[in-house]
């Protein structure tokens, strides 16, 4: 093959490109080692459904321990790489998939992150992202068990995509998502736990849950990007998980919705091609006014 027709196939490749990306909605028991048994066979009927990267949901390993103050759930803590990435790291090979797993890390003796580990298709180790934004709510105790991450924002060169990861209260910061973005990645996975409190009414449970799925399409169409936002399910003390994981394409439409109830093992095709074509076509990022945005770094803008 002549040069010029190798550089055409390559580019005709580029433009073909697709990749299968697969999300696990579930609910969990306390036991981690029964929730790294029940995911087994759902990345296995993935990867034969054609997925070849697998998204688990925020802290899958155990139940959402955040909704108290307990100083027991620090035992729930592992290093990465540790036992959970040796568990996923055969399964990845052997199925080459991508496995994009969010874990409680135990970094050094007290001191603890909320923390994804990334496995590439090969089953090897590429790192790990630290949540960046930790909430503290009703609920939502996660100041009390995990420290900021200081690993900045991260991009990750799998076998099948460059892909960013975020997790869960991070969703909500449009700087986490354009820094990510900007920095190489083709596609935001969001792993998260978010759910109603039982006492709520219906109307404040759709509110919460359109303004969830609003902001994370957003990112989609200022960055130009897929998101994929993975959800767990089911009820938890006083908490009822909202599932409801989707993906959107670079434009914000919802390709994909999982439903409120049920534990679901999904696989979507994306076709990269299009993150070039809305971003051609809707230049966002041809338009920044990057001379102009120091003011984002202040906490707070007082009036003179």
């Amino acid at each position: 093959m002549c040069p010029k027709a190798i550089y055409l196939h390559q580019i005709q490749a580029s433009v073909n490109r697709k990749v299968n990306v697969g999300l696990i909605q579930m609910s969990c028991s306390p036991v981690p080692r029964e929730n790294l048994e029940k995911v087994k066979p759902r990345i296995i009927e993935l990867a034969k459904k054609g997925a070849q990267i697998i998204c688990l949901q925020e802290l899958f390993t155990s139940l959402y321990f955040c909704d108290e103050e307990n100083y027991e759930n620090f035992k729930l803590a592992e290093p990465i790489p540790g036992p959970s990435t040796d568990f996923l790291s055969p399964l990845a090979k052997e199925h080459n998939v991508v496995i994009i797993a969010s874990l409680f890390e135990k970094r050094a003796e007290g001191l603890y992150h909320n923390t994804t580990a990334v496995i590439d298709a090969d089953g090897q180790y590429l790192g790990k992202y630290r949540k960046m934004h930790i909430p503290d709510d009703p609920g939502y105790y996660e100041k009390f068990y995990f420290t900021p991450g200081d690993l900045g924002y991260k991009v990750f060169k799998t076998r099948y995509a460059n892909i960013g990861i975020l997790i869960c209260w991070d969703q909500w910061y449009p700087e986490a998502a354009r820094i990510t973005a900007l920095a190489g990645a083709e596609i935001l996975f969001y792993p998260t736990a978010i759910g109603w409190a039982t006492s709520q009414d219906a109307a404040t449970n759709d509110e919460q849950y359109q303004a969830w799925q609003t902001i994370q399409r957003a990112h989609a169409v200022a960055n130009g990007v897929y998101v994929v936002s993975v959800n767990r399910v089911g009820m938890e003390g006083p908490m009822k998980f909202w599932g409801g994981s989707f993906i959107s394409n670079p434009f914000g439409k919802v390709m994909y919705k999982a439903s409120h109830e049920q534990e679901e093992n999904h696989v979507e095709e994306l076709d990269m091609s299009k993150s070039d074509r809305y971003r051609t076509h809707w230049p966002f990022l041809r338009d920044r006014r990057i001379d102009s945005y120091q003011p984002i770094t202040r906490r707070y803008i007082d009036e003179a």
